[in-house]
């Protein structure tokens, strides 16, 4: 019912789609997962044209990846370092026959963004500065570790093509390489929309 509501582009409540998670998960909902209404503008932006390969950086449970796949016909894939959060994913994708995501147990650090044609990115990196909501503890926050992945993935998006689009939430913008321009903004300056330009 969620995800045929999000197809036909009707409303859903965040609290209702919430609710596809266990209930640790919800708690952390506020907080660690992407808004569907968030969600919906990405994932319009991101996805140009059908089966556009967009990479979801630190995918979480795939809240953002679930909503973008039932909204557009882009092709998701959510890269996320806890196989816990991963499996849950997996298993609400196959649940509810949506086809057109894929989430990916690894570290961002093993994966070549050559291989996808745009990025999604909410801030997935703060939680090694700022851990007054841990997801868990099975990853230990370490303030070096934010720097680390945030200069990789600079690295990595700017041997992008040009014309390769970003989008950004809650973002200090130390992932982004300044062949990147902003094209547009929305949610009082917190989620960013962006293009290669060089």
């Amino acid at each position: 019912m969620i995800f045929n509501d999000l197809k036909l582009n009707l409303d859903v409540k965040d609290s209702t789609f919430n609710e596809l998670y266990p209930s640790h998960i919800k708690e952390l909902a506020s907080r660690h997962w992407t808004p569907i209404a968030v969600a919906r503008l990405a994932a319009e932006y991101l996805a140009q044209k059908p089966d556009t390969k967009i990479l979801d950086i630190g995918a979480g449970v795939g809240k953002f990846c679930l909503v973008g796949a039932a909204s557009t016909k882009g092709m998701f894939f959510g890269v996320e370092q806890r196989a816990s959060l991963t499996k849950i994913s997996k298993k609400i994708a196959s649940r509810n026959k949506i086809n057109n995501v894929e989430f990916i147990h690894a570290n961002i650090n093993e994966i070549s963004f050559l291989d996808y044609d745009a990025f999604y990115f909410f801030n997935s990196f703060y939680e090694n500065i700022d851990t007054t909501c841990l997801i868990d503890n099975t990853v230990m926050p370490e303030k070096d570790l934010y720097y680390a992945y945030s200069d990789y993935v600079k690295e990595q998006l700017d041997k992008t093509p040009v014309g390769t689009r970003l989008v950004t939430y809650w973002s200090k913008w130390d992932e982004i390489p300044s062949s990147f321009d902003i094209v547009g903004t929305d949610c009082n300056g917190l989620l960013n929309f962006w293009k290669k330009t060089v």
